[in-house]
């Protein structure tokens, strides 16, 4: 497996392990809440959630933020804008946005594993205005037009 070297920074408010891969497989590495006291989220409640890690990604490259599957699925605790980017020119602190959209409270404490983080390839855009874009069998069919919603 191909590895790009990331540089990381533990702020002031982290304590604890740097992130690791759980597996050799592992495409994410889970980051864990640096809390002074839990955080409760109440249904429908969200959060960001420090990290105390800053990154600086090589160009080309993003983070995705992204929800631990076992909270979502077992709790309805999710990453808000799953998934987050994080950006190459970005050195401030990663924080978590957590939403909990279950049906009762949920506790977040320190050192919980609160995401994970993937690490991806970038591609920018290079726009070109034109007066006709090329027919497709869908044409502008919009939401549902390919079959059930």
């Amino acid at each position: 497996m191909q590895k790009i070297a990331v540089k990381i920074k533990k702020l002031d408010n982290f304590h604890g392990e740097l992130p690791q891969y759980q597996s050799m497989g592992a495409s994410g590495f889970d980051v864990r809440a640096q809390l002074a006291g839990a955080v409760v989220l109440k249904p429908g409640e969200r959060a960001m959630i420090p990290t105390g890690l800053s990154f600086e990604i090589p160009l080309g490259y993003e983070i995705q933020a992204r929800p631990r599957s076992g909270w979502a699925a077992k709790s309805g605790l999710t990453v808000l804008n799953t998934p987050g980017t994080i950006d190459a020119d970005y050195r401030g602190e990663v924080k978590i946005i957590v939403i909990n959209l279950g049906n009762e409270a949920v506790t977040i404490n320190d050192q919980e594993r609160c995401a994970q983080l993937v690490l991806a390839p970038v591609f920018q855009a290079q726009f070109e205005l034109v007066d006709v874009l090329g027919e497709t069998e869908r044409g502008a069919g919009g939401f549902g037009s390919t079959g059930r919603a």
